[in-house]
């Protein structure tokens, strides 16, 4: 490119000229920032009234925790605050089993395992406890605990700017569902979150609209049945 001169894909490109013309492209930009909120308002909308504190949420026989990576081995800190939150609720009698749903698709990385691991640590009965090793999103999770282990009503836990769309997939896959929201502080994870679930709105639409199978289905499991059994 010799001095002073644009570079090729700037000369290539056409500006809007007249009146008629710039406001055609600011009513097409426009149109498209619509119609890229519009999953994240369906997501709003259809977990309106359904995310609550860990005081007000329904009994429930189950709660389910959705795996939020690992930390050399040992849950990160968000999915620590969702284990914490889900050994308050079995504490206070509102749940009486806890379905931890993650990541094990290679021998080294085992999400459920380490979550199992740490409520166990902090007074859940290691029997009141079901795991999920093939919870790969959260339309996977939602999905495998309706038609895998039966849950047809429970209490979701996650973080905030994540909870939602927990409550309206599993809406969509069958699982009555309330959500409790986990506090964070804003730090840059926490924004980063919340970008991230911008993005996922789009997915997270696709899949309530055409109701993909999980990566991995398998046959029926009857842990939850076994685990609602067992003494407390």
């Amino acid at each position: 490119m010799r001095g002073g001169e644009s570079p090729g894909w700037l000369r290539r490109l056409r500006w809007p000229r007249g009146r008629r013309e710039g406001r055609l492209t600011v009513q097409a930009v426009m149109l498209a920032c619509v119609l890229a909120l519009l999953p994240a308002t369906w997501m709003h909308a259809a977990a309106a009234d359904r995310v609550r504190d860990p005081g007000d949420v329904p009994r429930t026989q189950v709660a389910v925790v959705f795996g939020a990576g690992l930390w050399g081995g040992e849950p990160s800190p968000y999915l620590a605050h969702r284990l914490d939150a889900a050994a308050e609720l079995y504490r206070a009698g509102r749940v009486r089993v806890v379905l931890v749903t993650g990541d094990n698709s290679r021998e080294e990385y085992d999400e459920p395992d380490a979550m199992r691991r740490y409520l166990t640590a902090r007074g859940v009965p290691d029997r009141r406890i079901v795991s999920d090793y093939a919870g790969f999103d959260t339309w996977d999770s939602c999905v495998r605990a309706r038609k895998i282990f039966g849950v047809d009503r429970a209490v979701l836990i996650s973080q905030g700017f994540h909870i939602r769309r927990a409550v309206a997939l599993c809406r969509d896959a069958g699982v009555e569902s309330y959500g409790v929201g986990v506090d964070e502080p804003h730090d840059a994870t926490w924004y980063y979150g919340g970008v991230r679930e911008l993005l996922a709105s789009g997915k997270a639409a696709a899949d309530a609209l055409f109701e993909p199978d999980p990566r991995f289905l398998g046959p029926r499991e009857d842990g939850i049945t076994r685990a609602l059994a067992s003494g407390r």
